[in-house]
This record gives structure tokens, sequence and C-alpha cells, in this order.
């Protein structure tokens, strides 16, 4: 700890996604689009499942617990992007970024769970469908939503702990464009074995075992539709193939930058990479697994009506 107390600076200065000009204003701009589109179509989601009844069920329960953490998860990141590139003050303070860390960790893990619970709640509904009311009741489903957030808190608390632990005095200066944990063990000048031990556990826990319980709700979910003799079953299938397609983004990219040794990571790619999973994943969310459904649509117009006419 007197090692820690020496060398833990007050402020760091996070160097941004780009030091080209050019580059920037262009990154700035989308960035705004996209966190535009994330506010706009999460918070269209949850307004509309809130004022329709007819949507208090199971999967538009997840549906809502995705959307808030898709709202929290992107304004983790956006406005301090933004910040940094539109102000030439880059800092952040000690305790600004432990706090970012800790909720960006804690609103990822948290959704790489919740997205497995939303493929176990398809897969009930689709493979299981006598069963659904019975296995899906009020209880349960409160239950399947708050695992997700206290392994994701208790997994962020771990790995914070332990990343702040470290003598980080090699630099004051973050070459990236949030906190996280890789970025700030290359400050360190103590050898940080442990800490890679406890992301590749984390990672393998969370988001492997996450994915693979997706996967093989999906498996499930496919081969049961194609036994289907329905005018419907190209809909359907055509829904799961856009749900797992997004779902594997958002998996890969994170086992990208927290499954790889210390040696192979790349900033830059790293960078890119880190923009897949907390801006345009949290971006397609909203479209791809709800706006697109007709059912939605059909509230959202009828709740725009009830809005212009309410004495209609």
């Amino acid at each position: 700890m007197e090692d820690f107390n020496q060398t833990l600076p007050d402020v760091f200065y996070l160097l941004g996604v780009s030091t080209d000009p050019h580059l920037q204003v262009i990154g700035c701009l989308m960035l705004v689009l996209m966190y535009t589109i994330i506010l706009a179509g999460n918070c269209l989601l949850l307004i509309t499942v809130r004022m329709s009844p007819k949507l208090h069920t199971p999967m538009y329960f997840f549906l809502s617990n995705l959307s808030f953490i898709d709202i929290c998860f992107s304004s983790t990141i956006v406005p301090l992007i933004l910040r940094n590139t539109l102000s030439s003050d880059k800092s952040i303070s000690v305790e600004g970024c432990m706090a970012q860390m800790l909720c960006y960790l804690g609103l990822g893990g948290a959704e790489c769970l919740l997205l497995a619970v939303m493929a176990y709640d398809r897969f009930v509904a689709i493979c299981r469908p006598l069963h659904y009311v019975s296995l899906m009741n009020t209880r349960f489903c409160i239950i399947l939503a708050l695992i997700p957030w206290i392994i994701g808190l208790i997994n962020s608390s771990i790995q914070v702990h332990l990343t702040w632990r470290l003598p980080l005095c090699k630099t004051h200066h973050i070459n990236y464009f949030f906190c996280d944990v890789p970025p700030l063990l290359r400050l360190s000048c103590r050898d940080t074995w442990l800490n890679e031990i406890s992301i590749y556990l984390a990672a393998g826990i969370v988001v492997l075992s996450s994915f693979s319980l997706t996967l093989i709700s999906y498996i499930y979910i496919i081969s049961t539709i194609l036994k289907m003799h329905s005018s419907s079953r190209y809909a359907v299938f055509s829904t799961c193939t856009s749900h797992l397609t997004v779902v594997t983004l958002f998996y890969g990219t994170i086992m990208f930058i927290y499954l790889q040794s210390r040696s192979n990571h790349s900033v830059e790619k790293d960078k890119f990479v880190s923009v897949l999973y907390t801006v345009v994943t949290p971006m397609f969310n909203p479209i791809i697994y709800s706006i697109r459904n007709k059912e939605v649509k059909t509230c959202i117009v009828q709740n725009l009506k009830q809005v212009i006419n309410p004495s209609a």
C-alpha cells in the first residue's frame, strides 16, 4: 500500500480515440449520431412497454432491462469521449476513473448475462410453449433479471480493487478513450500476472458461459423452428438469426479485448473493437430486438395516437 500511495497520481489524461484532428471531427459527429439513436431507440422502447399492457410479458420485461442497461452502459463512455474530443482538458480524476471503470465493467457484465437470460426466455417460449407460463412466472423473471446485476457488480468490484492496488507509475497518460483494465495495466511498474488471471477467469465465467448458454438456446430454437410447418417460419428464423448476429458481435468483441494475452494487445485495434461493443451494439439492440417487431410497432403507433388525440 505504501508504493500505491506514493505512485498514484491525482489525475490521469485520456489520449482519446485518435490524435488526428480530421478523424476527431468525423468520429465526434458519428458518436453524437449513434448516441442519439441509442437514447431515442431505448427510451422509446421503455416508454412503449410501460404504456402498453399487451407488452407486459417476460420477453418485454427483459428487453426493458436490456434497454436500461444499454442507456447506462453507453452513457458511462460516450459523454466523456465527446468532452475530451471537444475540450483541451482531457484529464479525469482518480475517483472519476475508478467510478467509470466500476460502472462500465458492472454494466457490461450484466448485459452479457442478460442476453443469455433473454435467449433462455425465447427457448422456453418456442421449444416449451405449454410450460412457458408456469416456468416464466413473475417471481422467477425477477430473480433472472437480478442475477446479471449482482454478478456484474461483484465482478466489477473485484477487477477495480485489483487494478487500483497496483502502483501506476509509468505515466499519467492513458492511451485510450476511457478507463478500462487493459490500458491501466500497461501503466503499472509491477508484475500484473494476478490481474491478468482475474481478467481471464472473469471473461471465462461471465462472457464465455453466457455466450455458450445463448448459443445453445438459439441452436435449440432454430432446430425447433425448422421442424415447423408454418408460413411464418421464415420470419421467425430471420428474427433469430438477427438476434444471434448482434449477440455474436457483442460477445466476440468483448472476448477479443479481454481474452488476449497482454503481449498481443494492439492499442489501436482495441480502441476500434471497444467502440463496437460500447456504442454500435447498444445502438442496434433496440432496433434488432424490438422495434422491428410488428407488435411493438403497433403499440408505438397506438401510443402516439393517444398522445396526439387523447379523446379519440
